[in-house]
């Protein structure tokens, strides 16, 4: 799987676990020494990161000898390096979403071709319930290829005799993705001989499927285990919680517009499930950050009707100096290029909210913080203006590395991160901007979303165990 959140080695795991350090190490090298020993004179060149580390995957469980892989794609599916793969036993379209424009294209039907590149001749594909022409696309390429294409039926068909399936990943989308994953699943087993799993009808490759919807396959009985799986489900950084005390951090590694609207849906529900304080003063907070070509607009202002009281923009580098965290940095983008960014993104999000307090002035606006201090939303970058006489509130701030932000949002009251220190911590004026409301709020509700560098980042300074 990809991207990796703290370490390399999430990407390679045998029984859900990441390899070992030692294991990751001895096939490292083993891998790397071989292509070296006989690379091509001509063309020298290693293979690139993500090529390498797939390389280095199947290698691993082979020599493992793993019972079954599951391989995620990286980018699309047609030329993507997984993609060498003749016959699997299954494959599975998961929800087209806009993403990674610049490489399949900026529509869901180029998307969907792309996708559908990993449809391989005779091999059983699932996907889930998908717009109608990105589905006519898929189905086209299923034909192309001879692929027998199934729709999964809904996650309620399943319901029947389960008293309601509960869902160990919390957010609607994630039932597709349970009803593609009991699909897979099926088929795996059904190749292993297990009965009563619901029986597929072949359809016959000279079929015509161009104009007919895509057969359904069947809802089946799920086993115990099944049933268990599918609650005892976990992923990291994707609609996960961490109470640390006053500071709730909710994290979510959406970054295109559909996975973050799936987001703000999940973090207003789960923000109105917890208890409010007692006296009411409750502080919410955005920590965003996006990379590559992503529309940071678009996203951003699909976040404003959280009614955030501050939003928080950083680089994915969780310090300035990045000497000892070489799993999460991105060795082709210079802090100068991110900051830039992060500046941009601060300023959209300023205008978002005066057009959002222009458009509907009977509504709270989000300017407006506890009425202790009165924001400056015009200050501009606060990175590059000289410190104030008096603490500055703007609503939109920038941080060089996650570490200060996640510092000043947390203003020492999560026990997991370092306090701020007043003279080195925050060498510009954003450091006392809201800190009395954030240190005196009964509650502080973090959303930390855009990206899963980002997402990996927070949750390796919040959670240290994950960096052992």
């Amino acid at each position: 799987s990809s991207p990796h959140l703290v370490q390399v080695r999430e990407r390679i795991r045998i029984n859900g676990q990441p390899i070992s350090k030692e294991l990751f190490n001895k096939y490292f090298w083993l891998v790397y020494n071989r292509l070296e020993e006989t690379k091509d004179s001509v063309h020298t060149s290693m293979p690139a990161y993500f090529r390498f580390l797939t390389i280095m995957a199947f290698h691993v469980f082979l020599q493992e000898k793993v019972d079954l892989a599951v391989v995620e794609v990286g980018i699309g599916g047609t030329y993507d390096c997984t993609n060498i793969i003749r016959t699997p036993v299954v494959c599975g379209v998961s929800s087209l979403g806009i993403d990674h424009t610049s490489i399949l294209g900026d529509t869901m039907e180029k998307i969907a071709w792309q996708k559908g590149g990993i449809f391989k001749p005779g091999v059983p594909a699932f996907t889930v319930a998908q717009p109608e022409r990105p589905l006519e696309v898929l189905r086209e390429r299923a034909q192309e290829r001879k692929c027998p294409l199934y729709l999964c039926p809904e996650l309620d068909d399943f319901e029947e005799g389960c008293r309601g399936l509960e869902l160990g990943l919390a957010g609607a989308h994630q039932r597709s993705n349970a009803a593609l994953a009991l699909q897979l699943a099926r088929t795996w087993l059904q190749r292993r001989g297990c009965q009563g799993l619901g029986e597929l009808k072949e359809v016959p490759p000279s079929t015509e499927l161009v104009g007919r919807p895509v057969p359904l396959a069947p809802a089946f009985r799920l086993t115990d285990a099944m049933i268990q799986g599918l609650r005892d489900t976990e992923w990291l950084g994707r609609t996960q919680v961490l109470s640390h005390g006053p500071v709730t951090w909710y994290l979510d590694g959406a970054h295109t517009t559909s996975s973050i609207q799936a987001c703000v849906r999940w973090f207003r529900q789960a923000a109105l499930n917890q208890d409010k304080p007692h006296d009411g003063s409750e502080v919410r907070v955005l920590l965003f950050n996006a990379t590559g070509d992503r529309d940071t607009a678009a996203l951003l202002k699909l976040l404003v009707p959280c009614h955030f009281d501050y939003a928080v923009f950083c680089p994915n580098f969780m310090e300035v100096s990045v000497a000892n965290n070489a799993d999460q940095q991105n060795f082709n983008v210079t802090l100068e290029n991110a900051l830039t960014r992060c500046l941009e993104n601060q300023r959209t999000w300023t205008r978002l909210l005066e057009e959002k307090a222009g458009q509907d002035p009977w509504l709270p606006s989000p300017l407006r913080v506890g009425g202790l201090l009165q924001p400056a939303p015009t200050r501009g970058s606060l990175l590059l203006v000289p410190p104030a006489p008096r603490p500055l509130n703007s609503p939109a701030l920038v941080f060089p590395c996650l570490a200060q932000a996640l510092r000043w949002v947390a203003q020492g009251r999560d026990p997991h991160l370092a306090a701020p220190v007043a003279s080195g911590a925050h060498p510009h004026p954003a450091a006392s901007s809201g800190a009395v409301l954030l240190r005196e709020a009964a509650a502080v509700r973090v959303l930390v979303t855009g990206s899963l560098h980002l997402v990996g980042g927070a949750l390796r300074l919040l959670d240290p165990a994950l960096s052992l």
